[in-house]
Order: C-alpha cells, then sequence, then structure tokens
C-alpha cells in the first residue's frame, strides 16, 4: 500500500470539513459537466461521494485509492454510478472508453501527475473531454502563501505551489476553455479536448 493511500486512508474522517471548503467550486464545476451531452464519464479521485448528488447527465464511473474514502463514497453511491478502489496512474480500462475524465481536486495530490494524464488520454476517446478543478498558484498576493505552505504541503500529499505549466503531460490536450473563479482567482475550471 502507497504512502499515498495510507495517507488518505487515515485523513477520510477530516475530508468532510475540507470538502465543505471546497462546495462552493465543485457546485459551479459539476453544474457545467451537466451541460455536456450525455456521456460515459470516468471520476479519478471520488472522495467520500458527497458530491454524486450534482450529477445530473451522465453514466458515471466512480475510482478512488483510499479504502476508507472508497467505503464513504459508497454509502452516496446512486443507480447511476460504479465505484470501483484504483489509482488514477495504474487506470484498469481499455483504451479510448470514456467521453469524459474528471479531476476534481486531484491533480496537485497525484504521486505522479504525468503518469495520471497519459492514463487519462489513454482512455479518452478521440475528442473527449478531460475537466479539471483545481487550485493553481496565481501571480497575485496568494502565489507567497503557497511558497511559504510549499515546505509543509509534502505531509499532505498536496503540491501547494503549483503551476500547469509545468506539468508536460497536459500538453497531450488542447485547452478550449478556462474558468478563473473568484475570489482571489485562486481556483479554475479548464476544459481539455483529446485531439
Amino acid at each position: 500500500m502507497s504512502a499515498q493511500t495510507n495517507f488518505y486512508n487515515r485523513f477520510s474522517f477530516l475530508y468532510p470539513l475540507v470538502d465543505l471548503f471546497l462546495k462552493p467550486q465543485k457546485k459551479k464545476f459539476f453544474n457545467g459537466i451537466n451541460q455536456l451531452p450525455y456521456g460515459n464519464l470516468l471520476e479519478i479521485g471520488v472522495g467520500n461521494g458527497s458530491h454524486f448528488h450534482l450529477y445530473k447527465n451522465h453514466k458515471i464511473t466512480g475510482i478512488e485509492i483510499s479504502t476508507s474514502m472508497l467505503s464513504a463514497a459508497m454509502k452516496n453511491q446512486m443507480g447511476n454510478i460504479e465505484l470501483f478502489q484504483m489509482n488514477g496512474e495504474e487506470l484498469n480500462f481499455e483504451d479510448n472508453t470514456f467521453d469524459y475524465v474528471v479531476l476534481s481536486h486531484v491533480i496537485a495530490v497525484a504521486d505522479n501527475p504525468e503518469k495520471l494524464l497519459t492514463q487519462c488520454h489513454r482512455v479518452l476517446k478521440s475528442n473527449g473531454k478531460l475537466l479539471i478543478l483545481n487550485h493553481f498558484t496565481p501571480d497575485n498576493g496568494l502565489k507567497y502563501t503557497d511558497r511559504i505552505f510549499n515546505f509543509w504541503s509534502k505531509w499532505f500529499h498536496l503540491k501547494s505551489l503549483f503551476y500547469l505549466k509545468d506539468i508536460m503531460g497536459i500538453n497531450q490536450f488542447k485547452l478550449e476553455k478556462e474558468i478563473i473563479l473568484k475570489p482571489f482567482s485562486y481556483f479554475r475550471i479548464l476544459i481539455f479536448a483529446k485531439p
């Protein structure tokens, strides 16, 4: 079992507090996902699944690396959602399986974001969408907070100082839309297509 899995197994009881903080961004994110045509959607890193009720329009496959988180997610499971314990960096799905892949606050906590994005690209159909909600270090005063916290962030299996341009794997995709969320422009919704 990886150190990341162990951490999230222990962290799962605190996750509802984090989830409360992330709720406004997630609501906007999933409302946008619901506007997309019906399709086969993979969500990597479903956490405790408290957001499952926000999905309205797709066939959902959800994966989670943590057994504790997955157990909590199963309590929120709905009829259109299948759940599996799986690492997003080692997906057990065929190539070109999904119309959409969702990474909600996942890419900055992945052990290997490059490998994660390569797997996302592999399982997406041609013209499929990669949908990302995450914090990205902005070019304002918050960049100093990220720099200060960066030293401790490794204990939380999180990359505090986080720039998308540093992840070469994103170049496999074409950026279609970027939504910068207020306040402080700290969180962004990014919609990429697989060419």
